[in-house]
């Protein structure tokens, strides 16, 4: 990816849009220290943002559920997204929303911290490749656990949730992985770095419950799919052991699509039937 700094020429930051080598925070912002942030990623697809309110009204959420308030709502949002989208002639990309607490102070309690909002768009067409959805990636499990609702608010999607997510990739790279699965605390499976997983077990989808994962916008999508294709699916809890048995695995998120999966470590899988079927109607409901 090229430097993001020189391609994005405009963000709209704080309620208008400016030049994008003009958009800056300051280092002692207390977001960029203590991980007050807040984030979303959303699909455009022929200038069309894939489910703009969903994201938007998450990143406001997400922000409350770690201590602070946007102040902007979510039809502001939506507006400011489209007029960005416009503006820099993004057609099908990627829109990054961010949220964050100012340099007002560094103290752990940050009362008085001014929150700013910044969104982006750039042209990003795959995260992998056609050739990886037709043939597949490959995952290692790593050796880090992904944080349970006692430890981190699970459905927020903040900066701090995300530390574990970064060093995760970096092994399954010097491992030769495309990305890394995750557990949870009890061993069982959770997600990948940056996307929710399914696996298909005698035609029926099995997915973890959202209590160690994001329940992710596009899982919720692939729940719709499977009832338009009259695939059954089942929202529990799956054992590292009971995964190895899948028939399939695939990943979905805003970045992933849906992708499949052909190795976990030294465990292979049929890039399938129910894969394709779950991802052909995927991408005709966004117009891919």
């Amino acid at each position: 990816m090229s430097d993001l700094a020189r391609t994005v020429r405009h963000i709209w930051l704080d309620g208008e849009i400016v030049a994008g080598d003009t958009a800056r925070l300051h280092v002692l912002s207390h977001g960029l220290h203590y991980a007050q942030s807040v984030f979303e990623g959303i699909r455009v697809y022929h200038g069309e943002p894939f489910r703009l309110r969903e994201h938007n009204q998450r990143l406001i959420d997400s922000a409350r559920l770690i201590g602070f308030d946007l102040p902007f709502g979510a039809d502001t949002l939506d507006r400011a997204t489209l007029d960005l989208l416009r503006c820099e002639g993004v057609r099908t990309g990627y829109i990054r929303p961010v949220a964050w607490l100012g340099s007002e102070t560094l103290s752990m309690l940050p009362t008085g911290a001014t929150p700013h909002v910044a969104i982006a768009a750039w042209d990003w067409p795959d995260i992998f490749g056609p050739q990886a959805r037709r043939e597949g990636i490959t995952l290692a499990v790593s050796e880090w656990l992904r944080p349970g609702p006692a430890s981190t608010p699970v459905q927020a999607k903040c900066a701090g949730n995300y530390a574990l997510a970064v060093l995760s990739r970096h092994s399954s790279e010097r491992k030769g992985a495309d990305d890394a699965l995750l557990l949870d605390a009890q061993g069982h499976v959770a997600e990948s770095t940056g996307a929710n997983l399914f696996m298909v077990r005698g035609g029926v989808l099995v997915t973890p419950p959202p209590d160690y994962v994001l329940n992710g916008i596009t899982r919720q999508a692939v729940f719709g799919i499977a009832q338009a294709l009259g695939l059954p699916v089942e929202e529990r809890t799956v054992p590292l052991q009971e995964l190895w048995a899948a028939n399939e695995v695939f990943l979905c998120g805003t970045a992933y699509e849906i992708q499949p999966v052909r190795a976990i470590d030294a465990h292979t899988f049929a890039v399938g039937e129910v894969s394709r079927a779950v991802s052909d109607r995927y991408r005709a409901m966004v117009g891919a």
